[in-house]
């Protein structure tokens, strides 16, 4: 600990600049932070509770491959169509993106609309196929 200590004394620069990016980060994960779901707990959601899974990708992508069922609804016109989802209120949602990186923005903004049970897929579709898991092509 002393060592610590003195490290942070002599290099004050390089522990200020640790101190920022470990506080960017923090700051970033509660932004964007949501609950998530690996692919077989999307499957346990789908299948017992009836989850709805919400494929924010655009429409080629999605007729390239997508879960059974899902509702397409591109991450650019999500909030025009939040209210198509009104009558899935009492149902889990679960966003899934194409590589899990948008899913957490559009989890919160359906949170904000009133939607209490969203899930993001973790690692988003390209998961979802590594795991083999199967998709409906167009």
């Amino acid at each position: 600990m002393a060592q610590f200590i003195e490290f942070i004394g002599n290099h004050i620069i390089l522990a200020s600049a640790w101190l920022l990016v470990a506080t960017g980060i923090v700051f970033f994960h509660q932004r964007t932070g949501s609950k998530s779901v690996s692919p077989q707990g999307a499957v346990t959601l789908i299948n017992r509770n009836d989850g709805i899974v919400i494929d924010l990708r655009d429409k080629k992508e999605f007729e390239v491959g997508h879960i059974v069922d899902s509702v397409n609804m591109p991450y650019a016109k999500l909030a025009q169509r939040l209210t198509e989802l009104e009558k899935h209120k009492e149902k889990p949602l679960i966003v899934v993106c194409k590589l899990g990186q948008q899913s957490g923005m559009a989890v919160k903004q359906i949170q904000a609309a009133g939607f209490s049970d969203v899930y993001k897929l973790s690692g988003g579709m390209s998961e979802w196929r590594a795991q083999s898991l199967p998709v409906v092509n167009k």
